[in-house]
């Protein structure tokens, strides 16, 4: 199983494995980082140029997922963040509370870390990440879960959500101001 800088598991052996498509590609199939980012890496915007700026691993856009003759591996520019605001684990929504600090349920989990051929730089080659629970988060982390494992929430995890939901339907109450800020008057 693919591991961090520090040694834990991060729940898979193959963090491409979960990419569904890069954050740069259009629904077009081009490759939005060499136009909008093209001085990062003028080499590489000016082969996406000549190319009509295609995305090599998208592919024609008339063909179902990538079919390109690259894999998102051999991408130097690509990014995968999962931006559903849900556990990929277990499945449980996020609720935030507003004008209040508690920490969130939900945290970024990275998938890739520091690549073997960059020798011990612990330079990340890619960013992918997904959104775990914190509970989720832990037993990925502290153990060998994965992230495709068929779990439900934490009751923990349940119960904290639910405890915020409450919270919010009380706001959401109407309660006259003469009754709210009733003085005992």
């Amino acid at each position: 199983m693919e591991k961090t800088d520090a040694g834990t598991p991060v729940g898979v052996d193959d963090p491409y494995a979960v990419v569904d498509r890069c954050d740069y590609l259009t629904a077009g199939g081009k490759c939005r980082f060499a136009v909008e980012y093209a001085e990062s890496d003028p080499a590489f915007a000016t082969e996406r140029r000549r190319e009509e700026f295609q995305c090599p691993v998208a592919g024609p856009p008339d063909e179902e997922g990538p079919s390109g003759p690259w894999e998102w591996a051999d991408c130097p520019h690509f990014r995968c963040r999962n931006h559903d605001r849900e556990c990929v684990r277990c499945g449980l929504e996020e609720e935030r509370m507003a004008h209040e600090d508690s920490r969130p349920l939900l945290e970024e989990h990275h998938l890739s870390y520091a690549d073997s051929s960059t020798h011990g730089s612990g330079e990340t080659t890619h960013e992918i990440t997904v959104y775990l629970c914190r509970w989720c988060h832990a037993k990925v982390h502290r153990s060998w879960a994965r992230i495709d494992d068929e779990v439900n929430p934490d009751p923990e995890a349940i119960a904290e959500r639910e405890g915020r939901r409450s919270r919010q339907q009380r706001e959401l109450g109407f309660e006259s101001a003469a009754n709210r800020y009733d003085d005992g008057g």
